[in-house]
């Protein structure tokens, strides 16, 4: 008996991970921060916010997200190098509802040769679609 309820947790976890795990998903909340970042990088604050995730828009004005970054990440400059380090999928986040959310770090150097780690953490919209929900940068 205990061997089948083991095989059965077992089957369970691994089909849990399979689908949520999946290199698709990965790879498309991947794609969604790597376009994001590509906003915040040419300086369209604003825009970042708009293709940001519900939760994010929830969490803060667009004016108040556009200030932010013009007093935190504007004054780095350029991006000179960002190098992809970790991504994670978690079912939770400190503060934020439970859902689907990548993790993803990168090692950045900005033009002041200033470097950086930018975490940014893409979730799975209420639409299917992949957008940020948290951008930090260390």
């Amino acid at each position: 008996m205990k061997i089948r309820v083991i095989g059965l947790i077992a089957s369970i976890f691994l089909a849990f991970c399979l689908n949520a795990c999946s290199p698709a998903k990965k790879s498309a909340a991947e794609g969604a921060a790597s376009d994001w970042l590509k906003l915040v990088d040419a300086g369209n604050y604003a825009q970042s916010w708009d293709k940001g995730a519900g939760i994010f828009k929830n969490a803060v004005a667009r004016e108040q997200w556009q200030k932010i970054l013009e007093g935190n990440r504007a004054p780095l400059g350029p991006v000179a190098s960002r190098k992809l380090t970790s991504a994670e999928y978690v079912r939770e986040l400190p503060g934020a509802p439970d859902g689907e959310y990548y993790v993803i770090q990168y090692a950045s150097t900005f033009a002041d040769n200033r470097s950086v780690v930018e975490t940014v953490t893409p979730t799975l919209d209420s639409d299917g679609q992949w957008r940020v929900a948290v951008y930090v940068i260390k």
